[in-house]
């Protein structure tokens, strides 16, 4: 019990500082671009915890998941198949070299003409600009294993399933979470971008909205939405890849106390 209360207090004790810093630094604060925090927390309590949540909040949630899970799956599967087959890596290497040079952004014009305005375009944007984290890492993942774990897999006649699912992709599976990583962080960009540019609904196109009404505090309260989905999105993939990567932490740790 007192390690838990150790270790919250760790994680806290900046958040809080930071908080009672800015309540009682702007708590008379007359500028027209930084409003009492006070007033930003009304804010987000009247338009993000009301119908709001459900109109824009949710909606952007769920194109951010959708998003975030085909780029993911896209991103280890093609990546397991390209980092299988020398030719294939080879063949594929400048095609993807050039793709991954595009700067995400630049996709929505293109996901415009195609998918036109709506939850469809947004999703384009996010699978098709945060692929790529996932699908290198996954490659390198792949082609970094030892050529003995490849050749037991041959040795022991395992199905084409099993040699995937059960060696060649848990043994890869620490750069594949890495790479996972960087996919979500781009996946949170790419959503808010998307919406802020091109959607008639969503947090990405609230906060903008917000601000080309000059509504300051309603700018700030949607810039708050944007950091605790940030944050929770990352809790719940921290979580998830401990759970997963269990037996890699138990292994390491074994390692260094022998």
């Amino acid at each position: 019990m007192r390690t838990l209360f150790k270790d919250m207090g760790l994680l806290l004790w900046l958040p809080i500082t930071i908080l009672l810093a800015w309540w009682f630094g702007s708590a008379n604060s007359t500028s027209i671009y930084f409003p009492p925090l006070e007033l930003i927390l009304e804010t987000f309590a009247r338009d993000w915890l009301g119908p709001r949540f459900v109109t824009d909040a949710l909606p952007s949630i769920g194109k951010f998941l959708v998003g975030f899970g085909i780029a993911a799956a896209g991103g280890v599967f093609l990546g397991m198949l390209i980092g299988l087959s020398r030719r294939l890596n080879a063949a594929l290497d400048p095609l993807i070299q050039f793709l991954r040079a595009i700067p995400p952004p630049a996709i929505l014009p293109i996901a415009l003409l195609l998918f036109g305005i709506g939850a469809s375009m947004n999703i384009a944007v996010i699978a098709l600009g945060a692929i790529w984290p996932a699908l290198l890492n996954t490659i390198d993942g792949v082609r970094a294993l030892d050529l003995q774990v490849i050749d037991m897999t041959k040795s022991y006649r395992l199905s084409p399933a099993k040699r995937i699912f059960k060696v060649l992709l848990p043994a890869a599976s620490p750069q594949i979470f890495a790479g996972l990583r960087v996919t979500l962080q781009m996946s949170i960009i790419l959503i808010v971008v998307s919406e802020m540019f091109a959607s008639t609904s969503g947090i990405g196109f609230y906060v903008l909205n917000s601000q080309q009404l000059f509504a300051v505090p309603e700018t700030w309260a949607g810039t708050i939405v944007l950091g605790l989905l940030g944050y929770v999105a990352t809790l719940v993939f921290v979580l998830i890849e401990r759970r997963v990567l269990a037996w890699h932490r138990g292994m390491y740790n074994s390692l260094e106390k022998a």
